[in-house]
């Protein structure tokens, strides 16, 4: 990524790398599961983003605000979470336990 990126092209650009890696990951063969690539790709994602989230230790800043405690980063990072998986095209799955079957 590079600093004339817009925040869209970093975002798109950003999540494409990270399918790519886990691809990579999940075919070299090192991989027991691919939920297990998944799961240590979210865990290393969770960390970075609340990594980047850390408030700069005023308490009037009014930019640190949303994120100035563990609980409302977390309450953020949940929201974040959710709307994320909503939107993903993998969210539902014809195999789904509720889906009708005739």
């Amino acid at each position: 990524m590079n600093e004339t990126d817009s925040p869209e092209e970093s975002y798109n650009n950003a999540a494409r790398r990270l399918i790519d890696l886990a691809n990579r990951l999940a075919e070299d063969g090192d991989a027991v599961d691919t939920g297990d690539v998944a799961d240590g790709l979210l865990a290393g994602a969770v960390h970075f983003w609340l990594y980047s989230r850390q408030p700069c230790g005023d308490v009037r800043c009014e930019e640190c605000s949303p994120f100035s405690d563990a609980e409302s980063r977390l309450a953020m990072l949940h929201e974040l979470v959710d709307e994320l998986a909503r939107d993903s095209e993998y969210f539902h799955a014809s195999t789904d336990t509720t889906v009708g079957h005739a």
